[in-house]
């Protein structure tokens, strides 16, 4: 079987109030997000947290996903980031190093694929998971409660609505 599931991030400000995605479905989908990020940490971290959230299932999962910068760094960058130690061609750090670490390992022996869809173009899921990582980041800018959704019923991995904010010094782009 395959799971069908579109990841996205939203930020106000870039960086500024940030928030992530993921969704199925109204039964399936989860979210969060941070007072201070960008873009590129919200999508990356929608994708990580579907990749946990459904990792004792054995389905491919079908990500949809209206990020250039994500997809090209799972399946483009990624190795060669690694065998140059996590820096790229020009021999500076790769920015957002620690989620991509992460996804790294979230991969290995995961069955997945990724497409592209162009976000605000209509496209349900991706509009939906457009509609809920907006959501936390004007929640987070407003000073009330992001929402978190009901995440993947039965999966040991319950979804941070705040993940680890990265280190001091690290770089949010």
């Amino acid at each position: 079987m395959t799971i069908t599931a579109a990841a996205d991030g939203s930020a106000l400000g870039n960086p500024g109030p940030a928030g992530w995605a993921w969704y199925v479905d109204d039964e399936r989908w989860a979210a969060g997000g941070w007072p201070n990020s960008t873009n590129n940490r919200g999508e990356l971290t929608a994708v990580l947290e579907l990749l946990l959230s459904t990792a004792h299932l054995d389905d491919e999962l079908h990500i949809l996903c209206d990020s250039q910068y994500v997809i090209n760094c799972v399946s483009q960058w990624m190795p060669g980031w690694k065998r140059r130690g996590w820096r790229k061609a020009d021999g500076k750090p790769v920015l957002n190093v620690d989620l991509l670490q992460q996804l790294d390992a979230a991969i290995v022996g995961r069955r997945f694929r990724f497409e592209w869809v162009k976000g605000h173009a209509g496209h349900d899921l991706n509009e939906a998971a457009d509609a809920r990582a907006r959501a936390v980041a004007m929640a987070f800018q407003r000073g009330g409660v992001p929402p978190h959704g009901p995440g993947w019923p039965g999966s040991p991995h319950v979804a941070s609505p705040q993940p680890a904010a990265p280190a001091a010094g690290d770089t949010l782009f």
